[in-house]
């Protein structure tokens, strides 16, 4: 059975559930932290799913084949479980699932948080290797790629910004997990197809991110006939950034504004 953390309550003002996906190396306790508390203060229930050997959700694969298509029926079985459909809000590579998930189950809304884009992972891959390449040598021949940003320096670069406390980083880059393989080559290849999508998304990114830079994040809008809206001083984490409440609170204001 796949962990899922269930804060809050379907409220009169908030009828429709929210689940939260995270994206590579996290589980559901990065949405634990400060957003689902925070949601379901406000009279909305707030769920974040752990998918397939992530967190506390088992697996019956080896971690590093399991795949998109995986991740995606998890998000399915987990959305399935709601009495409706719920909003659908994705961080990362859990932004590019919501993606795919919208590619064939309607939602009220979704929202995509310093998502990959619907062009994949090509370009993040390519700063990756000139920023480390021996790094990414040793990722490609062992399929292990959580050495590679679980120290606190590399955390920072890639999650956080150069204004969090070190304290702050080095506690969450202590959580963070193996990663699949498997998954990796699906963000160059099993890539989203926006025209399929027609529910309503909010596209957010942060300014100071190192894995999605902002142009990346105008061309996930731009696909899906939207605007991006980017927060100051702020990594790729945003739901564990100081700052993290103005990106929560312009989530809460969208759903107010759609009835939601």
């Amino acid at each position: 059975m796949l962990e899922v953390i269930d804060r809050g309550a379907e409220s009169e003002s908030h009828p429709v559930p929210l689940l939260f996906v995270h994206g590579a190396w996290h589980a559901a306790w990065c949405w634990d932290e400060h957003f689902l508390g925070y949601f379901a203060g406000r009279g909305y229930r707030a769920l974040a799913v752990s998918l397939r050997g992530h967190g506390g959700s088992p697996t019956d694969k080896r971690l590093r084949d399991l795949s998109f298509a995986d991740f995606v029926e998890d998000v399915t079985t987990a959305a399935d479980a709601l009495p409706v459909r719920p909003v659908i809000i994705g961080h990362s590579m859990g932004g590019v699932l919501v993606q795919r998930y919208l590619e064939t189950r309607e939602a009220p809304a979704g929202v995509l948080m310093a998502s990959m884009p619907p062009q994949g992972y090509l370009r993040s891959g390519v700063r990756w290797i000139r920023r480390h390449p021996w790094h990414f040598a040793k990722l490609t021949a062992t399929g292990r790629s959580l050495p590679y940003v679980s120290t606190p320096e590399l955390a920072r670069e890639r999650f956080f910004s150069e204004h969090t406390p070190d304290a702050v980083v080095a506690r969450y880059a202590a959580r963070l997990q193996e990663e699949s393989a498997r998954a990796g080559l699906d963000g160059l290849v099993r890539l989203p197809h926006p025209a399929k999508v027609h529910t309503p998304l909010l596209v957010l990114g942060a300014a100071d991110d190192g894995a999605v830079t902002q142009d990346e994040v105008r061309a996930t809008a731009r696909a899906y006939g939207t605007q991006a809206q980017f927060f100051p001083r702020m990594g790729h984490n945003m739901m564990l950034e100081a700052g993290w409440e103005d990106v929560a609170h312009r989530i809460d204001s969208w759903l107010i504004q759609r009835g939601l």
